[in-house]
């Protein structure tokens, strides 16, 4: 049977596990963000054409095409978690294949290559990579190391909204930007005790112990997943 489960593990023993996403809901999502981004489109159109030449099939619409077309999912991706719009209706998300989120570089590289993906017809060659390999990537997602998960809600953690945010005082490793995310996700299932001495572990990068630690940490995760 198919297992769509795809597993990792990270320093300090912690297991990292989500489900990869096969081609239809990847469709569906893609559909929902062309039609947005035709909407946005038209509604450009109409308001070029009181500029004449230079709106509508000149400089300006031509350079409003371009940004639509490349910097909408990436965009989306670098900032709202992985997630386009129609991504977010679908509850699926792209990260890196750490689990780790995506970065300005590897959304790029990935929605760069749509172009090749796109090739010999609507994506026949983006298609049949996705069904060729246990993952479901795409040329796009092999090239920039990514992958198209599910988002179940019982993995979006009900306190991160009440944590304020601390960008990491130092670079961290996506190995380490995991770890300190699934830590906050998780810390409400770990007893105190455990907690900190998770805390401990990390503490060349939070510069705390104890229960300072385990706040530091999860302010670090929250700010990694995009709170703000």
């Amino acid at each position: 049977m198919l297992d769509t489960r795809y597993r990792v593990e990270i320093p300090g023993g912690i297991n990292l596990e989500a489900r990869v996403v096969g081609p239809i809901p990847r469709c569906f999502a893609f559909a929902i963000d062309l039609g947005i981004r035709g909407i946005i489109i038209f509604i450009m159109s109409l308001l070029s054409i009181p500029f004449g030449s230079f709106g509508m099939g000149g400089g300006f619409f031509l350079i409003f095409l371009f940004v639509i077309e490349w910097l909408y999912p990436v965009l989306f991706e670098v900032f709202a978690r992985g997630q386009t719009p129609g991504k977010k209706l679908l509850k699926i998300t792209v990260v890196n294949d750490d689990l780790s989120p995506v970065t300005l570089g590897t959304s790029m590289v990935r929605n760069l290559l749509r172009t090749v993906d796109f090739l010999p017809l609507f994506y026949l060659a983006g298609l049949v990579t996705m069904l060729s390999n246990q993952r479901f990537q795409r040329l796009g997602d092999l090239a920039a190391g990514t992958l198209v998960i599910s988002v179940p809600e019982s993995s979006k953690p009900a306190v991160v909204k009440e944590i304020v945010p601390l960008a990491p005082p130092i670079p961290l490793l996506r190995t380490e930007q995991s770890s300190i995310i699934e830590f906050m996700q998780r810390s409400n299932q770990l007893s105190g005790p455990r907690q900190q001495e998770l805390a401990n572990i990390l503490e060349g990068i939070t510069h705390e112990k104890g229960d300072d630690g385990v706040e530091r940490l999860q302010r670090i995760g929250a700010w990694f997943l995009g709170v703000r």
